[in-house]
Parts: structure tokens; C-alpha cells; sequence
């Protein structure tokens, strides 16, 4: 991560990353839509600048989303709409459970680093070949498979550094 980077961490939860990414560069903005609430109390007690998006990765239209066992409706943004209102985004951190499958390829076309969950049912729905492509053809990567948690429904963590 550079010093300018604008980064954008979809799935923030309480801020682990986001909080210790503002280490690095002051332009974290941070989406999450179910512990909004700790998130932000988190940013205060850690005494760092990360602006907070409440809401998630989607189509635009309202999702009821259930994390844990907690579920709100939540507002949902097209990643085209979170990189217009983050200022832009130099690195991507998206831990959605299973919504990175609606990123757009060309939305990223400004992305130089990526760090992202990647889900299959029965968490998120299948795999998109037209994401999947276009990362191949515009970014060196790996998908490490063994992710941090149980592997039920999770095809692994993928690391993308544009060529």
C-alpha cells in the first residue's frame, strides 16, 4: 500500500482493516452495512480518519442482508457508484460474502491492487466468468485456497496486482 492510495474496504465489519490500513495512507473509506454502529465506534476509539459508507456492494436496490445474527435492509451501491463517492480507489479490499460477483470487469479498470473473498454457493451465487476474465487479462494474481475460516462455501482469497 502507498502513502496515496485511495483505498476502499467493502465488508468493513468493525474496521480491522480499514483501522490499521489508515497506518499507510489517509484515504480509507470504509462500507459496511449490518455493524455500522461498532465500526464507527471503533474509528473513534482508534483515533484515525476512515470515512464510513452505510451500506453494501450491489445493484442499487435495497437487500436485506444477515450477518450473524443480525440482519438489516441496507442500501447497495454499484462498486462504480462506492469508487465515484471514495474519490476513486487505488486498492480494493472486499470481503462482501458472496456480492463481489456483481462487480462490473469495467469498474475496475482504475484498480491497482486487489485483496478479495471470493464466495460459491451457498454463500454467493456462481462464479462470474466475465470477472474472473478480465481479471486474468489485466492483473497478476493468485487465489490462495486456503482461506482463513471454514472452506464451506468460499473458493478461496484472491491477491491482484494490476500488470
Amino acid at each position: 500500500m502507498c502513502p496515496s492510495d485511495r483505498v476502499i474496504d467493502i465488508g468493513a465489519n468493525v474496521g480491522a482493516f480499514s483501522i490499521r490500513a489508515f497506518r499507510y495512507s489517509p484515504y480509507i473509506v470504509a462500507v459496511e452495512p449490518v455493524t455500522t454502529a461498532l465500526l464507527r465506534e471503533n474509528i473513534l476509539l482508534n483515533d484515525v480518519s476512515v470515512r464510513v459508507i452505510e451500506g453494501a456492494l450491489g445493484d442499487g436496490k435495497p437487500q436485506k442482508v444477515i450477518w450473524d445474527d443480525c440482519e438489516v435492509t441496507s442500501p447497495t451501491f454499484p462498486l462504480s457508484r462506492i469508487i465515484e463517492m471514495a474519490g476513486g480507489c487505488d486498492f480494493l479490499k472486499c470481503d462482501c460474502e458472496g456480492a463481489e460477483w456483481q462487480v462490473k470487469p469495467d469498474d475496475l479498470a482504475g484498480v491497482r491492487r486487489i485483496e478479495m473473498e471470493l464466495h460459491i454457493p451457498p454463500i454467493g451465487g456462481p462464479p462470474s466468468s466475465l470477472l474472473l476474465d478480465y481479471i486474468d487479462r489485466y492483473y497478476h494474481f493468485a487465489i490462495e485456497r486456503k482461506p482463513v475460516h471454514s472452506a464451506l462455501g468460499v473458493m478461496g482469497v484472491l491477491h491482484a496486482e494490476r500488470k
